[in-house]
């Protein structure tokens, strides 16, 4: 089911491997299911996982070829080195292209991903906010290299010069807040600038970032592209046009002696994992989304005689999420933007930082742990991981256990914050 746009191994699809054009229409659950139908060259329902890592050229000599790629009928299955392609990460990157509308690659990691979009862009300036603290380090380290310098997102458009990047990340991490794509792709075109868009809180099918003027799409997959807290993954998503400027092909030649390609192990699990995508982060979107407005109408509530909101009010100082961005969703773009929902991931601050480090011990349902998009429920204090946040905050991960359940969870869990805190001021 991939895409005229999207690019296996090195190359569009040639007519001999092109899956039945009838199946483009189908919903994305049923894509990510049976995009990598026309992979499948055995008779396995689920796709058997290939650990080796090179691969033996045609035994008949007359069908050598010295340079890979350079017939557009060269079969998927033509792997010759796992550095550069192999079995389990190509049916996972056709998989993505397909879902993600655009042409695909995998990385080791997120942070690697973006380290080889920084090598391949190689921008003199790059205006971002505060965000995902590993991306700034990566910026840190170009920086040393390159002396690539550093603006606010919020830059007056006239610092930004041709071939300079603006870089967003929507949903934001920790807090979950979205921002308007539209407005900063008109801002870096207008400059010759590209925009970049880290959508790892928004996946499919919350967002497309291509629809509001991306060049590139990066999505750390080991949140919830992998979903399961097993696999590190990064991915970097060319937007069609670009595609045909060269940019896939180019990122690609260089990941080849990047060397950070993602493991077949890791491909092998992303396909699993793709299969229930939008299963699992519809109802994780909509089960965050009920618990955001239930802790919002608590913490606002002005009837005296509400106990849950009384004690939520007792210990919580504020809440942030997409869906509580009612000036925007007012406005438009925000509904038009994430039209498939608001996200799995929202952020507490507590009234003081000892709630806040004392809180995740009090939970049943929710670890007490770093990462996020699995299907486990996740609460992170989260300067454990990053110290340039408020100390009283924290990160919440929404799974796929029943949203009630875990309202309750977090009901008792700052009840018993409140009676402690009542108890401690007596003595």
């Amino acid at each position: 089911m991939a895409t005229t746009t999207a690019l296996v191994n090195g190359h569009g699809n040639a007519e001999g491997h092109r899956p039945d054009p009838g199946l483009a229409d189908l919903s994305l659950s049923s894509k990510t299911v049976h995009a990598d139908d026309y992979l499948n060259k055995s008779r396995d329902v689920a796709p058997p996982l290939h650990v080796s890592t090179t691969f033996r050229y045609n035994r008949d000599p007359d069908q050598l070829k010295v340079h890979r790629g350079e017939d557009a009928d060269e079969p998927y299955d033509g792997h010759v080195y796992s550095r550069y392609t192999a079995p389990n990460t190509t049916r996972f990157e056709a998989i993505l292209s397909d879902i993600l509308k655009g042409s695909a690659l995998s990385y080791a990691s997120g942070l690697s991903a973006f380290h080889a979009m920084l090598i391949f862009l190689n921008p003199k300036r790059i205006a971002i906010r505060d965000g995902y603290h590993g991306c700034h380090g990566v910026i840190g380290v170009h920086a040393k290299l390159t002396g690539l310098k550093k603006l606010d997102i919020d830059c007056p458009a006239e610092e930004l010069q041709p071939g300079d990047i603006v870089h967003i990340e929507t949903p934001l991490n920790p807090t979950g807040s979205a921002y308007n794509l539209k407005a900063y792709a008109d801002k870096a075109h207008s400059r010759g600038a590209y925009l970049t868009v880290d959508s790892t809180f928004g996946p499919p099918p919350l967002q497309d970032p291509f629809l509001w003027g991306a060049d590139i799409i990066m999505h750390s997959g080991t949140k919830y592209i992998g979903g399961h807290s097993d696999m590190l993954c990064g991915i970097l998503v060319v937007n069609p046009a670009r595609v045909k400027e060269g940019w896939w092909n180019k990122l690609f030649d260089e990941r080849l002696f990047l060397g950070n390609v993602m493991g077949s192990m890791e491909g092998w699990l992303g396909v699993r994992s793709l299969r229930t995508l939008e299963l699992r982060v519809e109802r994780q979107s909509h089960s965050a989304t009920k618990l955001v407005a239930w802790l919002n109408s608590a913490l606002h509530s002005e009837k005296s005689d509400d106990g849950e909101a009384r004690i939520v009010r007792d210990v919580l100082a504020k809440i942030e999420h997409a869906s509580l961005q009612e000036q925007d969703i007012k406005d438009g773009w925000l509904l038009k933007q994430m039209s498939g929902g608001f996200g799995p991931v929202f952020s507490i601050t507590m009234k003081e930082q000892n709630f806040a480090r004392r809180l995740p011990s009090k939970l049943q349902l929710f670890h007490h742990a770093t990462s996020l998009g699995g299907v486990d429920s996740l609460i992170e204090w989260r300067t454990m991981s990053d110290p340039g946040v408020d100390t009283r905050l924290l990160r919440v991960s929404i799974g796929v256990e029943g949203w009630k359940d875990l309202k309750n969870d977090l009901l008792q869990a700052f009840k018993a914050l409140s009676e402690e805190s009542q108890e401690e001021s007596k003595r």
